[in-house]
């Protein structure tokens, strides 16, 4: 008989995941007052007819409660479970994720603990040790102290490639290196949307990792396994890319796919030493490729061919070392040289500073760039005699010997 009442009822508040973004959203508006009002009210009015009705409908009475009244916990926990709180997660995130580890007893519990707490916003991304079936506000609580951090800092630099991130990962974590490239053999399954392959440039190469593993500081989970490890990376990639739009922007302000911008993102980070070139870099590299500059449309990077040496085992070489035979190695799957176009991959795992370059590059005719001296300045190009003058400077200040400075 009870189900048949229309006492205005909220939504049903469960413990179940996802349950409560609106609930979050009209909290933080200011307007959960009037709602709770109205919750308290269809309450009392079921306790009166539920009186009315006689005792036999308290099991009746107890579900509608339930119905009412947010599920929580009443202790302080027990046992031990690790919560990671990502970057830009909202309150309903890490509400769910306290909620799927056994932590909270809904999400709307954390939720409205978190309202009532005004030190809540204060809660830092990170991985926490909590403990299991907690009270929601024991859980703000307990978070918002720094000793309930798990601290387990991992930086990976700008511009390393994926098989020396295996190596500072595994140094850092003990999970041996097999382990994190048996993982990045599907760069999908760790969460790079398939859609990102695409190029619109006619080639064809493997699905790497490469590019996709974002350069920042990250707080290791205890236990992560090697391929959580790697997820983690590609969704911060994910989360700068998306605040960047770069996709959109991409396609429809450089007219190319977004892993060609990548690309162009990843030589232009393994060729400057200043952030301020990522994006003149790019704009030679654009010129090159696509706006017909050159005959060839060949980037004639030396960087791509240290990458191969690198991912054969073999040690990187400065210019002036490279064999006539290495540059023009047409076995070399990231020749530039004699090779038109940008590589089968990206070449490092650009930072934000040069996915941003790549995105949004200064107008410009340059077809050339050089390092012209050893603190790294670059020197930039549009013909023939402006490239000599950057080869003089170069021999001048002492970056290119030999025969080149004949």
């Amino acid at each position: 008989m009870i189900d048949d009442l229309d006492l205005g009822f909220d939504e049903p508040e469960r413990g179940e995941k996802g349950r409560h973004r609106r609930s979050a959203v009209r909290k933080r508006n200011g307007g959960s007052g009037g709602s709770r009002g109205k919750t308290i009210f269809a309450l009392l009015m079921a306790i009166v007819l539920l009186g009315g009705i006689g005792g036999g409908a308290y099991v009746g009475f107890d579900r509608i409660r339930n119905h009412f009244v947010t599920p929580d916990y009443d202790g302080p926990g027990s046992g031990e479970a690790t919560v990671q709180v990502k970057a830009g997660d909202t309150l309903t995130d890490i509400g769910n994720s306290l909620y799927d580890a056994g932590v909270v007893k809904s999400t709307k519990a954390f939720i409205e603990a978190a309202d009532a707490n005004s030190r809540s916003k204060n809660i830092q991304v990170g991985t926490y040790k909590v403990r299991k079936q907690m009270k929601a506000a024991d859980v703000i609580v307990l978070m918002l102290d720094p000793k309930s951090r798990v601290v387990n800092g991992v930086t990976i630099p700008e511009g390393t490639i994926s098989l020396n991130i295996y190596a500072i990962l595994s140094r850092e974590t003990k999970i041996p290196v097999a382990e994190f490239k048996a993982a990045a053999k599907d760069p999908v399954k760790l969460g790079v949307p398939a859609f990102w392959f695409n190029r619109q440039d006619g080639k064809k190469g493997p699905k790497s990792i490469e590019g996709f593993l974002f350069p920042s500081t990250y707080e290791i989970p205890p236990k992560a396994t090697a391929a959580q490890i790697l997820s983690m990376m590609v969704d911060e990639f994910l989360r700068v890319t998306e605040q960047l739009n770069f996709v959109d922007r991409v396609q429809k302000e450089r007219k190319i796919s977004p892993y060609e911008a990548l690309i162009a993102a990843s030589i232009a980070q393994a060729e400057s030493v200043d952030p301020k070139d990522f994006a003149k870099v790019s704009r030679v590299i654009y010129n090159r490729v696509y706006a017909g500059k050159i005959g060839c449309k060949c980037l004639g990077i030396d960087s791509g061919i240290n990458y191969w040496f690198r991912l054969q085992g073999k040690d990187p070489k400065d210019s002036n070392e490279l064999l006539q035979s290495e540059i023009n190695d047409l076995k070399n799957p990231y020749n530039t040289h004699d090779v038109a176009g940008l590589p089968i991959t990206p070449i490092s795992n650009p930072g934000e500073g040069a996915l941003k370059g790549a995105l949004d590059p200064p107008t410009g005719d340059w077809i050339y760039f050089m390092t012209i001296d050893k603190k790294g300045t670059m020197g930039y190009g549009s013909n023939d005699a402006e490239y000599r003058r950057l080869i003089k400077t170069m021999c001048d200040n002492k970056v290119l010997t030999g025969s080149n400075c004949a």
